[in-house]
């Protein structure tokens, strides 16, 4: 039995939810659900972005909407036109086999006019963006004056965005008697003030705790001179070859200006911002939608609405000016019950924001370094083993074989396979066999206490089922360790890194010796001696500009870049600069 019957929702959507492959409501939908559809209430539900809130207020929205009478009965309001369509379409998927129910998306960025007359045509459910619809009441072209029901969805983000006067506005365009729904991540004064003046003793859901980050999110901090930023970021973005992240920056100027430097350094990089036209705007997410875009640089204003479920990583280039601002921008990873990072670079400076931030979504952040180039050698190399493994035989080439065979007639399997490796290693090898560690204030402590410590390496990750906090309480218990003897844990694909103190060496070589886990046999090794956390101290000299890697999939396939008119940049170039042309530019200038 499908859970969603439980719920008391018809047949026609059941059937609905059936064909989208939905099994398990989540915590906000089987908390608002049964009691949407069974009393006439207000309700103020509380529960981050990506829980499912759309299906909650959804699907008791269709049940109840009376589809034989075409006169708009439901408001829907939303911060963005990319959640706005996301919303209608997803009323559309839900309602598929209910007859002459129709929503219609309203947004700025399109024909006015075109939208005025799908409402005359008939729009039970009007989602819309608080700006437009303001301008189309002024216009007498749409009337809310009848409607039964009234969404706020992601009330919060509204309100950011500078929309209490418009929501007021419209909400006092809307008849006394109706049912008001209140869904927000937070709950700011604002959000506050609206539910006590425009609803009445609403019901209160409340998934999590108020202002609280989901427990899919890790939190990390790194902590970085000013000037090595950048240097920062493209670090964190080598170390994790599989990133699909959303790094945030304060303005409009930086966001461009660091999207710009990761296409000029070859990384599939894009920015968002609100001198973007809408065209650009939709260009660029249609870019990072289907990946093409592994990197999105973008301003709080401009990701608003942002729904992607895929997001492994959130990079706070520089925090937001608002602590509650950080609760919106690791809420774009860790969604659809998949795990996420969110990470910050910060300077001495900042580092006590991060404390008032762990008071505000109730957990801890960890400090960790900033890889070495030697790690991340380590990291890019196995990416590497682990994308030939996985790569599918092209039986084209057969008929070259036997002259591939001829040229490399004479090698032995282990020359080959060093020989194959070596053509993309020696180049990242040479890039970072002098990167200099950018780490900086004691990166090398830990939450419980400095001291000497050890970096392993593990041949285990993601792929064996494990992110950082599964990894670190498996460590823990097998070693028999306390809860802060395992940190700076971090889960690769198909291996890991892990820290404990220096006198606990020997004892986890000791353990893994010969250690098996579900038939598969565990190696560890020690990747330094350094007491930094198998960090090596750099040979000196500054951070060479660009990337230095053609293959891997953070760099290797074509950057989307998109200048500031949108198109294409030939300067910043939609193919990747490699390590030589970098350099050859460099060299140029001296």
């Amino acid at each position: 039995m499908n859970k969603f019957e439980q719920l008391g929702l018809n047949p026609s959507i059941l059937k609905a939810v059936e064909e989208m492959g939905f099994e398990s409501p989540s915590e906000i939908q089987e908390k608002a659900i049964p009691v949407l559809l069974n009393e006439d209430t207000d309700m103020v539900a509380l529960a981050q972005t990506g829980t499912g809130k759309t299906a909650a207020f959804g699907f008791p929205l269709i049940q109840k909407i009376n589809s034989n009478a075409k006169h708009t009965q439901a408001l829907i309001l939303s911060p963005t036109r990319e959640l706005c369509l996301q919303i209608t379409n997803e009323l559309k998927n839900y309602s598929k086999f209910e007859k002459n129910l129709n929503a219609v998306a309203i947004y700025g960025g399109a024909s006015i006019t075109e939208q005025a007359r799908q409402i005359e045509r008939g729009a039970q459910i009007i989602v819309a963006t608080p700006g437009r619809m303001q301008d189309m009441i002024n216009r007498k072209l749409v009337n809310i004056t009848k409607i039964d029901y009234c969404v706020l969805d992601e009330a919060d983000e509204m309100l950011n965005m500078g929309f209490y006067e418009d929501i007021t506005s419209i909400l006092a365009d809307t008849p006394k008697e109706k049912n008001t729904w209140l869904f927000s991540a937070t709950m700011p004064k604002e959000v506050a003030t609206i539910a006590k003046k425009f609803m009445k003793t609403p019901i209160e859901i409340t998934v999590g705790t108020k202002n609280q980050g989901t427990s899919n999110v890790s939190h990390e901090y790194y902590l970085v001179n000013s000037r090595q930023r950048y240097e920062a970021l493209k670090r964190l973005a080598d170390a994790n070859p599989d990133i699909f992240s959303v790094i945030f920056c304060r303005t409009k100027r930086d966001t461009q200006k660091v999207a710009e430097k990761l296409i000029e350094d070859g990384y599939s990089a894009a920015a968002l911002h609100g001198d973007l036209s809408q065209n650009q705007r939709d260009l660029v997410m249609k870019s990072f939608r289907t990946k093409q875009i592994q990197m999105l640089v973008a301003t709080d204003v401009a990701a608003r609405g942002i729904d992607v479920d895929d997001i492994t990583h959130v990079i706070n280039y520089q925090l937001p000016d608002e602590i509650e601002t950080y609760t919106h921008r690791s809420g774009r990873t860790g969604r659809a019950g998949k795990s996420g990072v969110s990470m910050v670079i910060v300077s001495k400076s900042e580092v006590r924001k991060i404390k008032s931030i762990e008071r505000i979504i109730k957990q801890n952040f960890e400090q960790k370094d900033i890889p070495d180039g030697m790690e991340i050698c380590r990291v890019q190399l196995f990416h590497l083993a682990n994308d030939i493994k996985e790569t599918k035989i092209n039986h084209e080439i057969d008929p070259y074989l036997p002259s591939i065979n001829e040229v490399l007639e004479g090698f032995s399997r282990e020359e080959l396979i060093k020989k194959f490796f070596s053509v993309e290693f020696t180049r990242f090898f040479n890039y970072y066999k002098n990167s200099p560690d950018l780490s900086t204030g004691g990166g090398s402590d830990r939450a419980s206490g400095g001291g000497e410590s050890t970096r392993f390496f593990i041949n285990i990750g993601a792929k064996d089922g494990f992110d950082w906090m599964s990894l670190k309480d498996f460590l823990k218990a097998t070693l028999d360790l306390g809860r802060d003897d395992v940190y700076k844990v971090d889960a690769k694909s198909t291996f890991s890194f892990f820290n404990t103190d220096a006198s606990q060496t020997d004892k986890v070589l000791e353990t893994f010796k010969d250690f098996k886990h579900n038939g598969r046999h565990i190696d560890v090794e020690v990747t330094t001696d350094s007491g930094r956390g198998g960090r090596k101290k750099g040979g000196g000299g500054k951070e060479r500009s660009g990337k230095p890697f053609k293959g891997g999939k953070s760099g290797g396939r074509r950057s989307e870049g998109f200048n500031k008119k949108g198109r294409g940049d030939k300067k910043s170039g939609g193919r990747g600069k490699n390590i030589e042309s970098s350099l050859k530019r460099r060299r140029s200038k001296k």
